[in-house]
Parts: C-alpha cells; sequence; structure tokens
C-alpha cells in the first residue's frame, strides 16, 4: 500500500523496462550484445526480483535449461511453469484444451537474443524436512552457429552453470560430439572463474535429449538416459585424446550427471504455427515422459539448493555472486 502511494506522488509513466512483479514473466537479467561482445547485467532487476523481504534469507534453488534456440527449451519452461503453479494437483499438467500459458515461446525462425531470462516470480516451497527454500527459474540461451556467437554462448553458459544447482542441458535427437565440446568450453570457463580447483564446481548437469528415436536402444526417461549417457561418456582407450579429454572434463566438472530421453511431441507440435500448447495436440508418449521429467527436477523432494564452495547460498548471497 505504502509503495502505491509513494507511486502516486511520482506520478510518472512506468517505463517498460520496469519489473512489475505482479504479473509474472521472463525477465532478462544478462543480455550479449553481438556486436561488441560484451555483457550486460540488470542488476536493478535481479535485486528487485531477489531481495523481495519475503524470500532473500531464504535458500535458493536455480532450474536452469539452456541450449540453442528452437529446440524447444521454452516449451518445456511453460510446463515447469505449469506444474509450479499447480503443484498441489495430481493432473497439473493439465485439460487437453488448455493453452499453455507463461514463458511465451514462438515458433519459427526469428532471431533471438543470446543471454539468460528468468521468471520473475520466485516460488517459495516447503521441502519435506520442513525447511522453505525459494525456487529460481531460468532460461539460458544462444546461438552456436558461429566462432564468435560460440565465444559469446560460453560466456554466458558459464555463468548459467555457475549460479544454476540444476542444469538442463537442452539438446535435440542424440548427443553429438560438438554438443560436448561447448560442454567443455563453457564449464573451462566457470571454471576457471571460480577458481575452484580441487572440489567438482558444479553441482547437476542433467542432459535432456529431445525427439529421442531409438527407445528399442535405449527406453524413454530417466533409466534408458543413464545407460546412454553412460554409453556417450566413456572414456575408452582407442578414443582420440581429445575425445578422452572431453569426456573427463565433463566428469570432474559435475557432482551428479543425469540423462533423459524425451519422444517427439508429435507432428502437431513440430509443424502447426498456430500451435499453443494444448495437450490434445501432443504425442501420449510425450506427456507421460514430461509427467516424470518436471517433478524429477520441481518437486520439493527433489530440489538441489545452490552450494557455493560447499556451502548454501541464500537469494540476497546469489545476486552479490552473479554481480
Amino acid at each position: 500500500k505504502r509503495y502505491e502511494e509513494e507511486e502516486e506522488e511520482d506520478a510518472l509513466p512506468d517505463s517498460d523496462d520496469e519489473v512489475d512483479l505482479d504479473k509474472p514473466r521472463p525477465i532478462q537479467i544478462v543480455l550479449a550484445h553481438e556486436d561488441d561482445h560484451n555483457f550486460e547485467l540488470d542488476e536493478a532487476a535481479l535485486e528487485k526480483i531477489l531481495l523481495q523481504e519475503h524470500i532473500k534469507d531464504l535458500n535458493i534453488v536455480v532450474v536452469s535449461v539452456a541450449g540453442a534456440f528452437r529446440k524447444g527449451k521454452s516449451f518445456l519452461l511453460d510446463f515447469m511453469l505449469r506444474y509450479m503453479y499447480n503443484r498441489s494437483s495430481a493432473c497439473w499438467i493439465g485439460g487437453n484444451t488448455e493453452p499453455l500459458t507463461g514463458f511465451t515461446w514462438r515458433g519459427g525462425c526469428e532471431r533471438e537474443t543470446t543471454g539468460i531470462q528468468i521468471w520473475s516470480e520466485v516460488f517459495v516451497i516447503d521441502k519435506p524436512n520442513g525447511t522453505k527454500v525459494a525456487v529460481l527459474l531460468m532460461d539460458t540461451q544462444g546461438a552456436f552457429d558461429s566462432q564468435s556467437t560460440i565465444k559469446d554462448c560460453a560466456t554466458v553458459f558459464a555463468l548459467s552453470t555457475m549460479t544454476s544447482s540444476v542444469q538442463v542441458y537442452n539438446l535435440s535427437q542424440n548427443i553429438q560430439e560438438d554438443d560436448l565440446q561447448h560442454l567443455q568450453l563453457f564449464t573451462e570457463y566457470g571454471r576457471l572463474a571460480m577458481e575452484e580447483i580441487y572440489q567438482k564446481p558444479f553441482q547437476t548437469l542433467m542432459f535432456l535429449i529431445r525427439d529421442w528415436s531409438y527407445p528399442y536402444e535405449h527406453a524413454y526417461g530417466l533409466e534408458g538416459g543413464k545407460k546412454f549417457l553412460e554409453k556417450r561418456l566413456q572414456v575408452k582407450q582407442n578414443q582420440h585424446e581429445e575425445l578422452q579429454n572431453v569426456r573427463k572434463h565433463i566428469h570432474s566438472c559435475f557432482s551428479n550427471l543425469g540423462c533423459f530421453l524425451l519422444p517427439h511431441p508429435g507432428l502437431k507440435v513440430a509443424t502447426n504455427p498456430n500451435f499453443d500448447g494444448r495437450l490434445n495436440d501432443i504425442d501420449e508418449d510425450f506427456k507421460n515422459e514430461l509427467r516424470n521429467l518436471v517433478p524429477l527436477l520441481l518437486a520439493p523432494e527433489n530440489l538441489v539448493e545452490k552450494e557455493i564452495s560447499g556451502s548454501k547460498v541464500t537469494c540476497r548471497d546469489l545476486v552479490e555472486y552473479f554481480k
């Protein structure tokens, strides 16, 4: 109320950039400027979101989804939001004809910006042990299409890997060798920045393979993903040295590695420009796996609090760490 009165005194028109916490939406907090390869952190937006009285001293859980443009990241984030807003309900995934709202995603190919967005509403969750934690959802994206953009991406992805407790690495169809090389590059950036030489600097990395087409080799879901990942990250004597190094590096960087194989959502999703996320249009297999995947990341008993050098971090600490 007091805040409203102050507003009236100023009576200035709201700028578009003002973070309006009444209407939850994605807020860009890190932006890469492609022309001069500089980065901009919107400290004011970050502070406004994380320094709210009711959350600033709570331990924070940061779940980031990272990957290249146009690979269905925001589609997944939409379902994560749906879960967070309806988590008390067994059928959080929603009705068959409900469009998805929240992180708005667009089909098509227009150019997007490399950077990090966070959801402006931080969720306060009671863990089974009775503690309250703050949950922040993060969207990290970039274009791996040329050497210069890869360098920008490495910086942005390093930042999101350093600040998240769970990094979901969103890949299409398979884990390619260059996906692992990109991962090595941005974890190396992060590791140098953190100077954590003796312990694993990052927490959980979950490879999320979209449009998985070989369920007869490795079943959809976490178990199939685990076997597939073991195979892909195996260090073999007859491998080229560089391939061995990439694999050793990834193992040395994360405390936990996981992988989830997700089926194709169906042709209506892929080809219909007017697709708005209603479940009717999504294949059954995809919905079933989604029902497993999202709680795996976000159910209270699975939440991983952010730690830096082994200590849990509050919302307030994270703001300082970001800077």
